[in-house]
């Protein structure tokens, strides 16, 4: 159409929203981009899967055009997070870190995996990650699941998963995608951001056991919670610290190294360790799926 000026994050823009998105920023500005970006979601009825707003998509959209010049975003009433920015988070006191060693037959009967994502137990997660991962924790945007994985009533590995990486060469490659293809299905792609196995946790191969159960369970957990079917899971293992070799005993295959670019770096501005791209399918026919 004569008046779209811009396609960001999947949103067509035509200069009636932009001259709403100023008149917004004119009468509301004082009350902070993330008002104008929540007030913006509901004229737009904007939303996910799931019913609830795209609120972080709708503040990323207002950074670009602001970045772009279209529109200027009032100033922010709260410093931005910096790079590196982690969330504080809490272990409880009580906290069982007596050493567990077993055998893993002997106990995987007793092994239950919890979705904890929006329950009480999710403060857990966050703690024990934020405590024992080499990452620690940040909340990160978008779409997540997460799981704590409990012998009995003890916690002894923490296994999370969000939204896929925008662009990865190999990954991409193997699936089939060009740019618009990509755009369109990115969404049923997943990223396994985080796994964590408690540092007292001493029994071998419970690692990839874990992996099988979780992905067992995955696509119907997070069709159930965001409403949409997911085919294909990624992760990413820094080749400084590991060599995935519990991902290729659940039978993931390795695709290729990255680059040591961040997520969102779109001009190899910023250098981070090389990681090993995995990939593990939820179905037969992914690939199909990824392109349709």
């Amino acid at each position: 159409m004569e008046n779209q000026i811009a396609t960001i994050r999947n949103r067509v823009i035509h200069h009636a929203d932009i001259e709403l998105i100023e008149n917004l920023i004119n009468g509301e500005g004082h009350l902070g981009r993330t008002h104008i970006s929540r007030r913006l979601c509901r004229i737009w009825e904007w939303r996910q899967e799931n019913g609830s707003y795209k609120e972080i998509a709708c503040r990323d959209l207002l950074r670009r055009l602001d970045s772009k010049g279209y529109i200027k975003l009032p100033p922010m009433l709260r410093p931005a997070r910096r790079v590196g920015y982690k969330n504080k988070t809490k272990v409880p006191i009580e906290l069982d870190t007596s050493d567990l060693n077993f055998r893993l037959k002997t106990v995987k009967y007793n092994i239950n995996i919890r979705q904890v994502r929006g329950t009480s137990d999710e403060r857990l997660f966050n703690g024990l990650i934020g405590k024992y991962h080499y990452i620690g924790y940040f909340q990160g945007a978008g779409k997540q699941l997460k799981y704590i994985v409990y012998l009995d009533k003890r916690p002894i590995a923490c296994i999370g998963f969000g939204v896929s990486a925008l662009k990865v060469e190999c990954r991409d490659k193997f699936i089939g995608w060009n740019t618009e293809t990509r755009r369109n299905n990115l969404n049923i792609v997943v990223d396994n951001s985080r796994f964590l196995i408690l540092p007292w946790v001493k029994i071998p191969h419970l690692a990839s056991y874990i992996l099988g159960r979780t992905l067992r369970q995955l696509s119907a957990d997070w069709e159930k919670h965001h409403c949409h079917r997911i085919v294909l899971v990624e992760t990413f293992v820094d080749t400084e610290r590991f060599k995935g070799t519990c991902y290729k005993a659940a039978n993931w295959q390795f695709l290729g190294l990255t680059k040591g670019r961040g997520r969102n770096d779109r001009y190899s501005n910023t250098k981070k360790s090389i990681k090993a791209v995995f990939i593990r399918s939820l179905c037969r026919n992914f690939r199909k799926l990824c392109n349709e």
